[in-house]
């Protein structure tokens, strides 16, 4: 039977760090990184917690794929996916479920003998995924839970946020300050040989229109959601002939990279410019100024991925679930009244 000096060797930590990670002790502070290698490590030396030793154990031992629209590298980019996989992988930890790993197979391409390994007994699919996806799922696995998209709401569960209501609280929230200038940065990403818009996006136009103040010309886009690519569309968006004196950001990433933009322009925030993210990670409340944000559980949204898929294994439910989870907006210092109510920021180029 492995040991806990078994598995801080095989992660490189200490066992100290190794006992507290896998009792989920929440007063320790550790990279995700570095509590990704623990738990592997401690799925791959088949390590059992004191409670299951005891006897409490699962009677059948399932077997889940993991698929995220993500790569590796990516995911690390934007730690939205990355904090959504965490909490899936702490919940199969926890219910002693086999997670496996999977790619995303090429379109037409569905049958189950097409995907590694043995057979799964459920999936679990992480990011944007759309109806015409579907075919290239594992033919007859009904058992798949969706995160972040919800492609086909009749036949699969899923876990999604209310992007509706929770933009509309952030640009309810700017128009209240007297915000008539707002301007949008975010992504469109290319998955799969698609590139994706994202709802966000949407709303946000709709919403603006809705009180007349939607202008086309600020909104910048890019092909990522990474803070380099927020650090180059704030830098054009500073060029241009209207300057907002607010602007929602798609998500934090992208937020640090805008951040760093204005301060490079030595702009005030939020006096010459507001700033709000979406997400809520790790460093939104130790960046300069704390960033205004919207807060997504996205650890939960995991957690509750994997709950509604030992739900359907073990009571047989045939009828599938949505659940859509809260967002609450945090107001810290980034955002504020603007200097010039029926102005666009004074922006200094010299």
């Amino acid at each position: 039977m492995a040991t806990i000096k078994e598995i801080a060797q095989k992660a490189n930590v200490s066992i100290a760090t190794v006992s507290r990670v896998l009792n989920y002790d929440p007063g320790i502070s550790v990279a995700d990184e570095t509590r990704k290698r623990i738990f592997e490590a401690a799925q791959q030396l088949n390590y059992k917690t004191l409670r299951q030793r005891s006897g409490i154990a699962v009677k059948e031992r399932y077997r889940v794929g993991l698929l995220n629209w993500y790569s590796d590298q990516e995911e690390m980019l934007d730690p939205y996916y990355l904090a959504i996989r965490l909490g899936i992988e702490r919940e199969c930890f926890q219910r002693k479920m086999d997670l496996v790993k999977l790619y995303m197979q090429p379109k037409g391409n569905s049958d189950s003998k097409d995907w590694p390994g043995e057979s799964l007994d459920g999936m679990i699919a992480i990011g944007r995924f759309e109806k015409e996806d579907l075919d290239r799922f594992p033919i007859g696995l009904s058992s798949i839970v969706f995160v972040d998209s919800s492609p086909d709401d009749n036949r699969f569960d899923s876990v999604v946020i209310d992007l509706r209501k929770s933009v509309s609280e952030v640009v309810d929230y700017l128009i209240g300050l007297g915000h008539e200038t707002i301007g949008y940065i975010g992504g469109h990403n290319k998955v799969n040989n698609k590139r994706v818009r994202d709802e966000r996006e949407k709303v946000f136009m709709d919403q603006l229109a809705a009180h007349g103040l939607f202008d086309p010309e600020l909104v910048y886009t890019g092909n990522h959601l990474y803070s380099e690519d927020g650090y180059k569309l704030m830098k054009k968006a500073l060029t241009g002939n209207k300057v907002p004196t607010a602007f929602f950001i798609e998500n934090d990433s992208m937020a640090v990279g805008a951040l760093r933009a204005l301060h490079e322009e030595k702009l005030q925030i939020p006096h010459d410019i507001s700033i709000i993210g979406y997400n809520d990670i790790a460093i939104a409340e130790f960046l300069q100024p704390p960033l205004t944000t919207v807060k997504v559980h996205m650890e939960h949204m995991g957690e509750t991925a994997v709950e509604l898929l030992a739900d359907r294994l073990v009571a047989k439910r045939e009828i599938a679930k949505k659940i859509v989870l809260p967002t609450r907006l945090k107001i810290r210092e980034s955002s504020g009244a603007p200097a010039k109510k029926n102005g666009a920021a004074p922006i200094n180029h010299e």
